[in-house]
């Protein structure tokens, strides 16, 4: 299956590098540590301009999601599960769900993500059903 490969910019960079490594980083401000995704050039807090790389625990839980159905995306499965994952840190990450069947997809429904690979040697951010603790 392949897919549109992702844009990237300066300030995404780090995000995609750390997907290609398995790492799902988001920014940690230097000014005065908060975590924020999606990424930027300034801390919305304290609009600080210095940042790091904070990498995440990939898990989190199911806050919304949508089953699109018409048209059909190109690139993707039917059905496929677009959802907004709440971050066990606190932060918001839209992606994908798989590996569930949709009648089985609940908010609040804990998540991991995985790193798909696709045509073209594209990784993604994926998430999945938690395995159990």
């Amino acid at each position: 299956m392949s897919r549109i490969e992702p844009s990237m910019s300066p300030d995404t960079a780090f995000f995609w590098e750390g997907v290609a490594q398995g790492r799902l980083l988001v920014q940690r401000c230097g000014g005065c540590d908060a975590l924020r995704h999606p990424p930027r050039p300034m801390c919305p807090a304290c609009n600080s301009l210095a940042w790091d790389p904070y990498e995440t625990t990939g898990r989190g839980q199911v806050y919304s999601f949508v089953m699109p159905r018409h048209p059909r995306y190109p690139g993707f499965d039917d059905p496929h599960i677009a959802v907004l994952v709440e971050l066990e840190e606190g932060l918001r990450l839209v992606s994908n769900l798989g590996e569930v069947e949709p009648e089985d997809v609940t908010i609040g429904m804990p998540v991991e993500v995985f790193y798909a690979t696709f045509e073209g040697g594209i990784v993604l951010p994926q998430f999945r059903p938690a395995a159990p603790t």
